[in-house]
């Protein structure tokens, strides 16, 4: 068969299996990013049908996913919004940091992944995934909730610390040197500083730039200036993921919601090709050795996001109920966990192992995350009405 016949056929069938997917997803109220996964998985290297005529344009389109990804997130925040944030949450954020870091970078020193195993996996158990956390808070109708600001003030923390994480990690994953490791360091901050300040004081002129009545000029402004950007970014070793989150977080007001509301369907598209891409390139057989490690992380990073939350919840004055609300809403890992195991692997400076761990972690939080959210509340109150002291009759 033709080339470009089997191509535009193995593609149609991917397309269409990720449409299946995410309707299944939605059936059963849950993100559609682990079940995309999991149809990567059965069609890639040693799954039950291997796809070979696409990889070029996978790859490509993986990439763009990461950038849309960022960038939509930034586009969620004002530049205000970030400062803002974490002079409220820099000490909860702080501890989540340490608290659900730390289980990723002992096991993989345990599994004898070296530093920069240890580095990789710290960030996988750290960050939580923003587009789960809050698909769930609207589901359960949390939104107004006394302890979703308090939730919400750590994820802009987690984005704001990926915005340093993932600078230092291409970095390292580059081979560059200690003093380059420092350089790229250093150009990040330099980076993020002067973002934030054109953002502040002149984001009305960022936006003014991409602005258009036009929606197919807009889209094409956009688009291609978050491009440009991360190709920049990349250029200088900040990462092409925090150069387009830059950009989100430059571009405000109206311009910010429209641009959203136009790019949605795009990184949908895109995201979901970089979470099938990442699947095809873990071969199901490394899954088992690394399974039991997958599952003693998720029940500790649970257990850490859990107290993370309530911690946090407690020092805002929030009460039992609302705490239990914010550690569970805090649970589920994805997107992110991903875009960082997928760097490493691509880099090829981590073992396979490490990828087979990522995603059977991934594939774990992303369902006992919504979970724990949804049974949270009954539980607790459950435990408080049997703890609470009894009124004589």
């Amino acid at each position: 068969m033709d080339h470009t016949a089997l191509a535009l056929i193995e593609l149609g069938a991917v397309f269409f299996l990720l449409g299946v997917l995410g309707r299944v997803a939605q059936r059963i109220g849950m993100s559609p990013f682990p079940l995309y996964l999991v149809g990567g998985l059965c069609f890639g290297e040693g799954g039950l049908i291997q796809l070979g005529d696409i990889s070029q344009f996978t790859h490509l389109a993986s990439e763009i996913g990461v950038v849309l990804l960022l960038l939509l997130l930034g586009l969620e925040y004002s530049a205000t919004e970030l400062v803002t944030g974490m002079r409220r949450s820099w000490l909860a954020g702080v501890v989540d940091l340490v608290l659900n870091a730390a289980p990723g970078a002992i096991v993989a020193l345990m599994l004898g992944w070296g530093p920069i195993g240890a580095l990789v996996l710290a960030g996988v158990t750290y960050i939580s995934s923003s587009g789960i956390v809050a698909k769930v808070l609207s589901d359960l109708g949390r939104l107004g909730n006394r302890e979703t600001p308090v939730v919400l003030s750590i994820l802009v923390f987690e984005d704001l610390a990926m915005a340093l994480y993932l600078p230092i990690l291409t970095a390292v994953l580059g081979g560059v040197s200690l003093l380059g490791g420092f350089t790229a360091v250093g150009i990040s901050l330099l980076v993020i500083s002067v973002v934030l300040v054109v953002a502040i004081k002149y984001g009305r002129f960022v936006s003014a730039i991409v602005d258009s009545d036009d929606r197919e000029v807009f889209l094409l402004r956009v688009l291609g200036a978050a491009l440009l950007v991360a190709g920049v970014a990349s250029a200088l070793q900040v990462s092409a993921a925090v150069g387009a989150f830059l950009l989100g977080i430059a571009i405000s007001g109206s311009t910010a919601e429209n641009a959203t509301k136009l790019l949605e369907p795009l990184r949908d598209l895109f995201a979901a090709l970089f979470f099938v891409v990442f699947g095809l390139n873990t071969d199901p057989a490394s899954i088992p050795p690394v399974l039991l490690w997958a599952v003693v992380l998720a029940v500790v990073t649970t257990a850490t996001k859990v107290a993370t939350g309530w911690w946090a919840a407690g020092r805002s004055g929030v009460g039992r109920l609302g705490r239990a609300r914010a550690g569970a809403a805090l649970v589920p890992r994805g997107e992110f966990s991903i875009v960082i195991a997928g760097l490493a692997v691509a880099a090829g400076a981590v073992e396979g192992e490490l990828a087979a761990l990522a995603t059977t972690y991934v594939l774990l939080m992303a369902f006992i995350g919504p979970i724990a959210a949804r049974v949270v509340e009954p539980v607790a109150r459950r435990v408080t009405n049997r703890t609470a002291p009894q009124t004589p009759a």
